[in-house]
């Protein structure tokens, strides 16, 4: 019998330790990690820099509220806006971070409508529940949050034929990460974010999976050349600590005065370390770019070698962020994988989800390549 309640499907495996891109279980069994912890571990496992700034902060103070000034709080914001037109909220997860961005959107915009997209995931509060356009997400949990309207992905004229003015904003992924890892085509956000502004309409995109170097620079919203109202952040973040973050343009930030938001351990002096080690790490010279570099290389060899093989379908994503969808089940893929030696994850519609750490190596990119080959003839 667990204590625990049985909301998770878990593995019968438990990792106790790790190192770079490489975990280790209970058995001393050693995994090659093609997973990040969802995401999360993009600098690895016991990362030096990371787990000396948390060793330093440990042994001064672990927590202090938000009733007081907090320099650390200052500098990971700086880190993370540098030259840009936001401000930053911190919580503690995604999930708070999308919470935060509907609350703003509709105090600002001062309207309860917000276009989301079918197969978008963005949380399991019940706001960002209710904003993810997936049923199975909403359960049995009875009336979700009205005023969300979910429109299919990367569809122009649907977009266009449901905006009002009733609209407040527009939340959406630019890889529809949970929903199978589907990637935005690049005319149809620019379009997007070209009627919000006509309209005025609030445009947030949520990047907690796509954001903290994932696909090869800080923020996927780059490479598309858009500037959103709203930006909100997670997983990457504090390399394994629970930290969230919502970024508004200055221009939105009155309607956050004193009291309409707030959280007990959002910004936390431990979690603020993690974070501004991570962005320390991230901001080194040709660091993002040989990210970038190494999702070109791990792309190409994952078509070259895997696109020929009757059981995969299509390829597909962006930096170190891959879908591949397959015609077997992907559990059965995950669990001949872990067999192996490798820890992969599954998204959306039969997709094999990859998310390395941005620190493996091309020849540790490659042995996972090998061992997934062998795992789909």
């Amino acid at each position: 019998m667990s204590y625990l309640l049985p909301n998770y499907q878990r593995a019968n495996r438990e990792f106790v330790s790790g190192s770079g891109g490489y975990l280790v279980d209970g058995e001393g069994q050693q995994y090659l990690d093609f997973s990040s912890g969802i995401g999360v571990a993009n600098l690895g496992y016991d990362h030096p820099t990371v787990k000396e700034a948390v060793a330093k902060q440990l042994e001064k103070l672990w927590h202090t509220p938000n009733l007081y000034q907090n320099s650390l709080q200052e500098q990971v914001a700086e880190q993370l806006i540098g030259e840009k037109n936001y401000q930053a909220f911190f919580c503690n997860s995604g999930t708070e971070a999308n919470e935060a961005a509907l609350k703003l959107i509709r105090k600002a915009s001062g309207k309860a409508k917000i276009i989301t997209f079918i197969d978008s995931f963005h949380g399991r509060t019940f706001g960002s529940m209710s904003a993810t356009g997936q049923a199975k997400i909403h359960g049995d949990f009875g009336a979700i949050v009205p005023g969300f309207v979910y429109l299919p992905y990367n569809d122009l004229a649907t977009f266009e034929a449901a905006l009002d003015d009733e609209v407040g904003g527009v939340l959406m992924e630019l890889i529809q990460g949970e929903g199978g890892v589907l990637p935005a085509k690049q005319e149809w956000v620019t379009a997007v974010q070209k009627s919000c502004q006509e309209r005025g309409i609030l445009l947030a995109i949520d990047e907690v999976q796509t954001g903290i170097g994932r696909t090869g620079t800080l923020y996927l919203s780059e490479q598309y050349g858009i500037t959103p109202d709203i930006i909100t952040l997670a997983k990457g973040l504090g390399n394994g600590l629970p930290v969230g973050a919502m970024l508004a343009t200055k221009e939105l930030a009155g309607a956050f005065g004193p009291g309409t938001h707030g959280s007990t351990f959002g910004g936390n002096l431990v979690a603020m370390s993690a974070a501004s080690a991570v962005l320390t790490a991230l901001a080194a010279p040709d660091f993002l770019a040989d990210v970038k570099r190494k999702g070109h290389v791990l792309k190409a060899l994952l078509e070259e070698e895997l696109l020929p093989l009757e059981k995969v379908v299509d390829i597909r994503g962006i930096g170190l962020m891959i879908g591949i969808e397959v015609t077997i089940p992907p559990s059965e893929v995950v669990e001949a994988m872990a067999q192996a030696g490798v820890v992969v994850l599954t998204a959306g519609h039969n997709v094999v989800r990859l998310l390395p750490p941005l620190t493996l190596t091309v020849e540790q990119l490659k042995t996972g390549v090998a061992i997934l080959k062998e795992s789909l003839l």
